[in-house]
C-alpha cells in the first residue's frame, strides 16, 4: 500500500494527465488521515484488540488497491487515498505494536517488538522492485491488482485467522480495572498528558519523523544539484532499509543495559548527526555512504524507540491510545516534511541551510528529552499510589 505510490508516481502523472503535485497531494491526504485516525485507533486496541480492526484493515486496503486501479481522475485518487489513510492507520506499526505491547506485557516484549520492526525494514527492499517489475511488464494498473493479490493473500488470512481476540492474560468477566492490572502496570493517555517527558517525546518523534520524511524526498535532488548521478543516489538510498536493520539491532543489545529512554535521547542526537553528514555530503569523501549508514541506522531505531520507550516509560495497559496520540504528530509531520522541506529550501535559499536547521532542531529536542526524563511519570509510583 505504501512503497507503490512512488514507484508508480510518473505512470500515474502520465496517464491521468495532472502535475505531480496534484498527484502526490493525494499521498499526502492519506498520510495526514493516518495521524488523524492514530489516537481512536489506539483506543480501539486497548479496549477491543487487534483481531478485528487489523483485519478489516487488510480487507479495506485490498478493496482500495484495486479501486486504486480503476481512477481516471485527479478527484478519484484522492477518494482512494482518503480511504487508504484510515486502512494504513490499521494495518502499519502502530497497531502492529500495541498488538505485540498487548500479547507480550512483560517478558519477550522488546524482542517481540524488534522482530516486527526488523521484517518492516525490509518493506521497500522487498516490494519497491516487485512493484517497479509490475510496472515494467504490465503497467501501472494491472500492477495495482497484482499487489492487491500479494495483500489479500498473506494479510487478510493472517490477521484474520492468527491474530487472537484476547490475550492470554484476559479473563473473561472481569472488570476493566481488572483487566489493565493484569496486562501490567500503566497510566492513562490523561495521567501521561501531564508529564513533561510525554510532551518531549512527542516533539522529538515529530521533529525525527519531519527530517526523515524531507530527506527521503529531497536527497535525490540536492545530490544532483551537487554533480552526482540520480540513479547512484538512488541505489545509495535504497541501502538505508539494510542499514535501518543494523540500527535496530544495536538498539536492542544497547537499550538492554542502559534502558529505552537514555538510547532514545542518544537516537535523537545520532539523526542530527546524519543530517549535519547530509549537508555535508557533497564535499565530503564518500559522504553519500556515510550518510547511509549514519542516518540509515538512526532511522531505523527511531522506530523502534517509539515502540519501546513508550512502553517503558509509561506501562503497557494503556500503550495503543499513548502511542496513537504521539503518533498523531509524529505521522502528521511525515506527511508535512516533503512540502515542509520544499518551502524551507525556498525561504533558505537552498537544501543545505535546510539540513543544517533540522540537524539542530534534533539536537534542541534531545536535550528536551533529557531535561524532561527525569521529572516523567513513573509507572510503579502511579501504580502503588493505587
Amino acid at each position: 500500500m505504501y512503497y507503490g505510490f512512488p514507484v508508480f508516481l510518473g505512470a500515474m502523472e502520465a496517464d491521468l494527465g495532472a502535475s505531480r503535485i496534484a498527484i502526490t497531494g493525494a499521498f499526502t491526504v492519506g498520510m495526514a488521515v493516518a495521524a488523524l485516525a492514530a489516537l481512536p485507533v489506539g483506543r480501539w486496541l486497548d479496549r477491543r484488540g487487534p483481531w478485528g480492526l487489523m483485519t478489516v484493515g487488510s480487507c479495506l486496503g485490498t478493496a482500495l488497491m484495486v479501486a486504486w486501479s480503476r481512477v481516471h481522475g485527479v478527484a478519484g485518487l484522492y477518494v482512494v487515498w482518503t480511504l487508504m489513510g484510515l486502512a494504513l492507520a490499521a494495518t502499519l506499526y502502530e497497531p502492529a505494536f500495541g498488538a505485540v505491547v498487548r500479547w507480550f506485557p512483560t517478558d519477550h516484549r522488546d524482542r517481540a517488538l524488534t522482530i516486527v520492526t526488523l521484517a518492516g525494514a525490509l518493506a521497500s527492499t522487498i516490494f519497491m522492485p516487485i512493484s517497479a517489475g509490475f510496472l515494467q511488464h504490465w503497467g501501472w494498473r494491472p500492477a495495482l491488482l497484482g499487489l492487491a493479490a500479494i495483500l489479500a493473500v498473506l494479510t487478510i488470512p493472517l490477521h484474520a485467522l492468527v491474530l487472537r481476540r484476547q490475550p492470554p492474560h484476559f479473563v473473561k468477566g472481569a472488570s476493566r480495572r481488572a483487566r489493565d492490572a493484569r496486562r501490567g502496570p500503566g497510566v492513562p493517555l490523561g495521567v501521561a498528558a501531564r508529564a513533561p517527558i510525554f510532551w518531549a517525546l512527542s516533539l522529538a518523534f515529530a521533529i525525527g519523523s519531519f527530517s526523515t520524511a524531507a530527506v527521503t524526498l529531497h536527497l535525490i535532488p540536492y545530490m544532483v544539484e551537487n554533480g552526482h548521478a540520480a540513479t547512484a543516489v538512488a541505489i545509495a538510498i535504497g541501502w538505508m532499509g539494510a542499514m535501518q536493520i543494523a540500527g535496530r539491532l544495536l538498539f536492542v543489545a544497547v537499550a538492554g543495559r542502559f534502558g529505552a529512554l537514555g538510547v532514545t535521547m542518544a537516537v535523537f542526537l545520532a539523526q542530527s548527526l546524519g543530517l549535519g553528514l547530509v549537508a555535508l555530503a557533497p564535499s565530503l569523501p564518500g559522504g553519500l555512504f556515510l550518510v547511509i549508514a549514519v542516518l540509515g541506522a538512526a532511522n531505523g531505531m527511531a522506530t523502534l524507540a517509539r515502540a519501546t520507550t513508550l512502553a517503558e516509560v509509561f506501562g503497557p495497559a494503556h500503550y495503543a491510545t499513548i502511542s496513537g496520540a504521539v503518533a498523531l504528530g509524529a505521522n502528521g509531520a511525515r506527511a508535512l516534511g516533503p512540502v515542509g522541506a520544499a518551502v524551507l529550501y525556498t525561504l533558505l535559499g537552498g537544501y543545505r541551510p535546510v539540513f543544517w536547521s533540522l540537524a539542530g532542531a534534533l539536537v534542541v529536542v534531545g536535550a528536551i528529552v533529557a531535561a524532561s526524563g527525569g521529572r516523567g511519570v513513573r509507572v510503579e509510583e502511579v501504580v502503588g499510589r493505587a
